[in-house]
């Protein structure tokens, strides 16, 4: 009887249930980041709360600027649209880098990843397995902040319906559908940075670097999109559209920006992950 296969591999060795994702997502929820993370989901959008209703004074509410926090308290709604909207540029941007650029840099750092591939897990499948859980942790918690906001916002201001800077409301059923919406195209739009970082973070050993460096190149679009005279060119940054979720407030829907938004920030996750996934195939990760 043969204890190998045709392969070279010994007998019952199955590539395909080696590190499953379940057992990478208990290892990565384990981790302090990670609790820590979901932590600040939860206690940010119960910050934003008592600083809206401690700061509820005349002078506060004198803003001649039209944008969602002139009606963030109007309702539960308006209160997690409000949410979305603070986090968009900096807090859920650093979330997606954390997770996406910690996972593989950090493993490298601590010398554990020559061994996960001594298990021996297959080089390809454990960076799969990697992405997946570094996705699965990114969009839980933009839901955990969605969620949290949504509860506590209906709670503190009522569950009633949105009612948009330029006074048009939209029901309840509506706005929870248009709120999917926001939520499903911001996922997608975070991808760039995640996966950014994800390709960093097989780059260096350093957590630090593969984090910081997504980050600051996000950063450095963003202020790069200010500057007009580019003119079309800023519209190819992987920074472009970030905010046209907000376009599902118009009625009847603008969908042009959501369209290209998601298109764009698909087509840089696919080079992204694939330039990842080039270079950890050719690396030395015994040394």
């Amino acid at each position: 009887m043969s204890t190998v296969q045709s392969t070279g591999a010994v007998a019952g060795y199955r590539p395909e249930r080696t590190l499953r994702l379940s057992v990478e997502l208990r290892r990565q929820f384990k981790r302090r980041r990670t609790i820590g993370v979901f932590a600040l989901m939860v206690a940010l959008p119960l910050v934003l709360i008592a600083a809206l209703q401690l700061g509820a004074s005349d002078d506060a509410q004198a803003n001649n600027r039209l944008n969602l926090v002139d009606v963030a308290t109007a309702s539960g709604l308006n209160f997690t649209l409000f949410v979305l909207f603070a986090t968009t540029s900096f807090f859920l941007v650093v979330v997606y880098a954390l997770f996406f650029g910690d996972t593989v840099a950090s493993e490298a750092q601590w010398g554990s990843l020559r061994y996960a591939l001594a298990t021996p897990v297959p080089r390809m499948r454990l960076l799969r397995q990697k992405w997946a859980a570094a996705l699965v942790l990114s969009v839980s918690a933009l839901l955990t902040v969605t969620v949290v906001a949504l509860v506590a916002g209906g709670i503190a201001f009522g569950f009633a319906d949105i009612t948009t800077p330029i006074g048009i409301s939209i029901d309840q059923g509506s706005g929870l559908l248009r709120l999917a919406g926001m939520v499903g195209y911001l996922a997608v739009h975070l991808l760039v940075v995640g996966t950014l970082a994800f390709w960093l973070s097989t780059v260096t050993d350093a957590p630090l670097a593969a984090v910081g460096g997504a980050v600051f190149t996000m950063f450095v679009f963003a202020i790069l999109d200010q500057v007009e005279q580019l003119g079309s060119i800023r519209d190819y940054f992987p920074t472009a559209e970030e905010f046209a979720w907000t376009d599902l407030l118009q009625t009847p829907v603008d969908s042009g920006d959501l369209y290209r938004g998601v298109i764009q920030s698909l087509v840089y996750a696919v080079v992204f992950t694939a330039l990842a996934f080039r270079h950890f195939a050719r690396r030395d990760v015994t040394s």
